[in-house]
Formats: C-alpha cells, structure tokens, sequence
C-alpha cells in the first residue's frame, strides 16, 4: 500500500511540472519553447553611426542582423511619425520603402533573435543633411477648386530634374471614385498626370506631394510635402469646326448651343486637337510681338479670354471684327473669336457666354483647320497622345 500511495504522489507531481508555462530549472520558456540563459548571438548593426548628422536622406540608413533575424525595426522623427520599410525575407536586413526627410532627427531601435530565441536590441539616432540648394514643384490646378473633365495634374520644377524615378515615387495621385492614373514627363522640368480618359464628372482628385529630401539631381533636394484636392464639375467639351465657323457646345453629353466663330486665316490656320482651357482673363492684352507676329497687331484691352496653349492660341472675345466674319470667315492669327462687345459688358455676346459658362479644364477641340494637330506639351494638351504613347516613359 506503502508503494502505491508514493507512486501516485510521484505522478501527481509530474504532472504538475509538465503543465505549467513558466520557468524551469534549464531555463526560460517563450511560446512554449525553452530558452536559454546566456546573451544573444545575433548581433544589430545600423548603417548609420549613432549621433551622425548631414546623413543622406537616399541610400545611407540600413538595418542588419548577423547570426539571428530581424524581428521589430522603428524608425522616427521627433513628431512620432513612423518610416515606412520592410524587413527583408528571412529578417536579415531593414530598409526604408521611401526617401527621408531633410534636415530631421530620426531614431531608429531595431530587435533581432537569434536561433534560440534571445533578443538582442540596438538604439541609435542620426540627423539627415540640410541641402544648400532645392528645386520646388509649381502645381496646377489649385487646391480647392473645381476644375474641367479635361484638367491634369501639372508639375512643373524650378529646377531640371535628372532623377526622374526619385521624383515620381515621391509624388502621388489619387482619385474618388478610383481610376488608373499614369504619369508623363514632358522635357526634364515638367511632370503631368491624368487618367486614359477624361475624368467623370463629379471626380474628387488628390496630389499628394512627398518631395522633401528628394534628391531631382545632384545636391538639389526638394523641401515640399503638402496635399492638394480638387474636384471635377460638370462635364463640357466645345467643338470648333473651322470649315463650317461654328463651335458645338456639349455639356454632360447634350448640345446645349452652337456659336459662330472665326478661326485662324488661311496664312495663319488655327491648330487642330483637343485643348484644355489653362487660363481666363476677363480682360489681357494681346500683343504680336510676343508670339512672333512683329507688329502685325496690338490689341489692349481683348474680353474674355482664355488660353489653349503656351504658344498664344487663345479662344477669346472679339469686337473689332464685323458682325458678319463670324460664322462665315477665317480672319484671326491663330486664335478662335467669339462676337464680343467692347469692355465685355453685354452678357448676352457669345464671348460673355462662352467666359462665363467655362471652367479651368474645359476642353475645346479644333477639326477641319489647314494647320497640324497641335504638340501634347504645348499647353496642357496631353490628350493629344494615345494611351500607349502617354504611359511608355513613367
């Protein structure tokens, strides 16, 4: 009786040491796995020497692990903000997944273990350079307004860039409801976006703009980080037939009223293509020493007007032509006139109309005009490009 009395204590007590999850005499336990006393073999190293300042904001910080993996890596600036990266398959290094700001203090406090299990943690923090020279992004449209179908999202750089890929990374386009939305350089200073077709009306747009730190080209970093949102109002496109002098005004899908206009005279035709609406002015000065004309003209006080290209083709009121010339003649140096009166102060005048039934963005389409189809980069006229064309250089 003696023995078997023992012999149950004995189990009892072997069953309680087998089902706890605590310590035992070899060592300690973490998710079920013994681990053993000692310190860890895996061994931290951050790229970056701890205190360093003037690091690059591209390329200079990375993380490693030797004889362990990378578990936890976080890195931030003073106002708590994380740095996106990645720990690489197997935990063996940590790099950024963008670019770091400019003249900012990071922190970086990184976690490996090694095969058994032990944790080993490394602290360091750095402060990136503070460039002596930088490049700003002029963006087009602006924030909060209400723009065309045909409106891009327009960069252009104070400075050439050379890194072009750097630059794109760092810039972002998003759309309510969601559609693809591709980017195109035009030269080495200019940088749009827009989607294969025109936006749908009623499309809310966001730049995001990510360039501080961007390094656009050797010892130029970009210092802007801002947000801009703008949204897509009803959707009109103007059709200019320069054979028949007439332009078809289509507003969500219905011809809403036919103008008689006046394109350019045979020696100067207007271009043909789809034109965005960049700017309006109720009233400019048009001047033809500015665009190549000598003194042909001089015209102080043209009524709205809108321009259609960098060139100085603009769609414009016009009182100094007879009545008749609209709808019937081709009379102007490359620009579409509208009857307009003088000081613009009629509203009934179809220039008056036009003005104030178009937005930024707006397209106007030219066909049938003697001259060629007008170049994607001349204004904001990247419509003029196929899909395949548009997207073979992002």
């Amino acid at each position: 009786m003696l023995s078997a009395v023992l012999l149950g204590t004995v189990l009892t007590v072997t069953t309680a040491c087998g089902g706890d999850g605590g310590s035992d005499a070899d060592g300690k336990k973490a998710g079920g796995k013994t681990v053993p006393d000692g310190p860890s073999q895996a061994v931290v190293a951050i790229a970056v020497k701890d205190g360093a300042t003037e690091v690059r904001t591209s390329g200079a910080l990375k993380v490693t692990a030797e004889k362990g993996s990378l578990t936890s890596v976080k890195v931030s600036d003073g106002k708590g903000r994380f740095v996106d990266g990645k720990i690489s398959a197997g935990g063996a290094s940590w790099e950024p997944s963008i670019h770091l700001a400019s003249g900012t203090k990071y922190t970086v406090d990184a976690i490996a273990k090694d095969k058994e299990g032990r944790e080993s943690a490394k602290h360091a923090s750095f402060t990136t350079l503070t460039p002596q020279n930088t490049f700003a992004a002029y963006f087009t449209p602006e924030d909060g307004s209400t723009v065309g179908v045909g409106m891009p999202v327009s960069l252009n750089f104070s400075r050439g860039i050379t890194d072009p890929a750097a630059v794109e990374r760092a810039v972002k386009v998003t759309a309510e409801p969601a559609v693809d939305i591709k980017p195109h350089w035009f030269g080495n200073d200019r940088l749009d976006f827009r989607p294969e077709k025109y936006w749908a009306a009623g499309t809310k747009v966001t730049l995001h703009l990510n360039l501080d730190g961007v390094q656009g080209r050797p010892g130029v970093y970009g210092k802007q980080n801002k947000t801009v949102k703008f949204t897509v109002g009803r959707s009109q496109v103007s059709t200019v037939d320069a054979k028949s002098h007439t332009m078809k005004v289509e507003r969500d899908g219905k011809v809403v009223r036919t103008i008689p206009i006046s394109a350019g005279a045979p020696a100067n035709p207007t271009y043909n293509g789809r034109m965005v609406i960049s700017e309006k002015y109720e009233v400019t000065r048009m001047n033809g020493d500015t665009v190549g004309f000598g003194g042909e003209y001089d015209i102080k006080d043209v009524p709205h007007a809108m321009r259609l290209s960098t060139s100085g083709t603009f769609i414009h009121g016009n009182y100094w032509s007879g009545s008749d010339t609209f709808g019937s003649a081709n009379a102007s140096h490359g620009c579409v006139g509208l009857e307009d009166r003088r000081g613009g102060g009629d509203p009934s005048a179809p220039g008056a109309w036009f003005f104030k039934n178009s937005l930024i963005g707006d397209v106007v389409v030219v066909k049938n005009s003697n001259d060629k189809t007008i170049q994607p980069g001349n204004g904001l006229n990247g419509w003029n490009m196929s899909w395949a064309e548009w997207t073979k250089s992002s």
